[in-house]
């Protein structure tokens, strides 16, 4: 069995590891977002989407609106700050973000987690809100 420990995630582990957690599915949501959401069918809420382009979302280096943002739920407001805060991981939130438990990543700084970090990471946020059957079953008594 090979480790992925020391390897560097990719944008397109996101939806591998997504995809690999139980009674997932990619729809959409506000309009026509992109979002991972569990339980899979209409009473699914978004654990990780992938965020448009917007103003109020801007790369500090270009000036330019991010175009590459993904939105992952954090289970609560202290676990969204130890991401923001660690300077050695590359999440970030914004304005719009102040009073909800979610981070952002930009897809072309995603190298800098490791596959496995990533994959806790999403998996915390399907945990949020997976049923808890489900979560038993997948996780144990967790």
């Amino acid at each position: 069995m090979t480790s992925t420990a020391d390897r560097p995630a990719t944008p397109e582990d996101v939806d591998a590891i997504c995809a690999d957690l139980p009674e997932t599915e990619l729809g959409t949501s506000w309009g026509n977002v992109p979002t991972w959401k569990v339980p899979a069918g209409p009473k699914g809420k978004g654990f990780v989407l992938y965020r448009p382009a917007r103003g109020d979302a801007v790369d500090p280096t270009t000036g330019q609106p991010f175009d590459d943002l993904l939105v992952i739920i954090t289970p609560t407001e202290a676990e969204k700050r130890a991401l923001v805060e660690d300077p050695g991981t590359p999440f970030f939130t914004i304005d719009h973000f102040r009073n909800y438990a979610a981070v952002l990543v930009s897809l072309s700084r995603i190298g800098e987690v490791g596959r496995d970090e990533l994959a806790e990471i999403i998996t915390d946020a399907w945990a949020k809100y997976a049923p808890k059957r489900l979560v038993r079953a997948h996780l144990g008594d967790g």
